[in-house]
C-alpha cells in the first residue's frame, strides 16, 4: 500500500506539473512582467521551504511577506499560496512518508478527506472580494499564531504514542482534514491545524509530518490545478517555487534537526504584525468608502 501511495503521489504531482507548464508556456510573455522580485523571490522560496520542512507554516510566512513586498495582489494570494507549495511539498511528502511510520489506513483517510475539501474550495474562493479574502487571511494569521503559542506554553498535548487511529477519532480526524483542505484555498494553512489535531488525538508527534505532507501533496495539487484553470495565481512566484526544493533538501539531508524555538517567536511577531497591518488596511479602506 505504501508503494501504491508513493506512486499516486508521483502521478498527481506530475499531472500538476504538466498543467502548470502548459499554462506557463501559454502566458510566457507575461510571467516576467509580474511584480515579484527576480532576485529575492527565489531566495525567499529557499528560506520558506527550509522552515516549512520543520513544520513552520509556509502559508503563514508567505502571507506575511508577499503583500508587504507587493509581489502579488490579495485577490491572487490564496491561489499563489497553494500553487507555489506543490512542488516543494511533493519532495517533502516523499521524504517523510518513506522515513516515518504511520498507519496506512489513517494516512489514506486523512489524504482523501483533505483532497475532497481542496477540490471544492477554489470555485468559491475566486468569487470572494479582496476585502473578504483579507479578513480570512487575518483569521488565518491569528489561528497560526494561537497554535504556535499554544504549543510553546504546553496547552496542546504532544506526548502521544499512537501511529494509527480507529473509530470516532479516525472519523473526526477525517472530517477535520476535509475542513483543513478547504481552508487551504482561502489562505489558511493546514500545517499547524493538522499538528494540533494529531496531538489532540494522542498520536506520536512525528506522525504529524507524513499526514501533513501526504495530505497537502494531494490536496494542494488538486486545488492548485483549479486555481490555474481559473487564472487566479501568480505565475512568477509559482515558477520560482522550484527553488524551494533546495530548502527542503537542505533541511532533510543536511541540517536534519533544527531548534525552532527562537524562530517560532520571530514568526509569532511577524504574523501578529501582518495581521494588525491588514486590519489597518481594512479600516482605511472602510473609512475611505465612508468619506466618499
Amino acid at each position: 500500500m505504501r508503494i501504491i501511495l508513493i506512486s499516486a503521489i508521483i502521478l498527481i504531482n506530475l499531472i500538476f506539473i504538466l498543467v502548470l507548464l502548459r499554462d506557463l508556456f501559454k502566458h510566457r510573455d507575461e510571467i516576467m512582467k509580474e511584480s515579484a522580485n527576480n532576485f529575492w523571490t527565489p531566495l525567499a522560496q529557499i528560506a520558506i521551504y527550509f522552515l516549512s520542512t520543520f513544520g513552520i507554516s509556509d502559508f503563514a510566512i508567505s502571507t506575511a511577506l508577499y503583500p508587504k513586498m507587493k509581489w502579488v495582489s490579495l485577490k491572487k494570494l490564496p491561489g499563489t499560496l497553494n500553487t507555489q507549495c506543490v512542488i516543494p511539498v511533493f519532495v517533502m511528502s516523499l521524504a517523510y512518508i518513506t522515513n516515518i511510520s504511520v498507519g496506512i489506513k489513517t494516512l489514506l483517510v486523512c489524504i482523501i478527506c483533505q483532497v475532497i475539501g481542496a477540490y471544492i474550495g477554489p470555485h468559491f474562493v475566486v468569487k470572494l472580494s479582496e476585502k473578504v479574502i483579507r479578513n480570512f487571511v487575518i483569521v488565518g494569521l491569528l489561528i497560526a499564531t494561537a497554535l504556535i503559542l499554544a504549543g510553546k506554553f504546553g496547552l496542546i498535548p504532544s506526548n502521544g504514542t499512537a501511529t494509527e487511529l480507529y473509530g470516532w477519532k479516525l472519523a473526526l480526524t477525517g472530517l477535520l482534514m476535509f475542513v483543513f483542505g478547504a481552508l487551504n484555498n482561502i489562505g489558511i494553512g493546514s500545517y499547524a491545524l493538522t499538528m494540533a489535531t494529531v496531538y489532540a488525538m494522542g498520536m506520536n508527534p512525528v506522525a504529524a509530518f507524513p499526514i501533513m505532507m501526504g495530505g497537502c501533496t494531494f490536496s494542494v495539487s488538486v486545488g492548485s490545478m483549479q486555481f490555474i484553470k481559473l487564472d487566479d495565481y501568480s505565475r512568477k512566484i509559482t515558477l520560482f517555487s522550484v527553488f524551494g526544493i533546495i530548502g527542503v533538501l537542505l533541511a532533510v539531508f543536511v541540517v536534519k534537526s533544527l531548534n525552532t524555538g527562537v524562530i517560532q517567536w520571530i514568526v509569532v511577531v511577524v504574523l501578529l504584525y501582518s495581521a494588525i497591518s491588514l486590519y489597518q488596511d481594512n479600516r482605511q479602506t472602510r473609512n475611505s468608502a465612508v468619506n466618499k
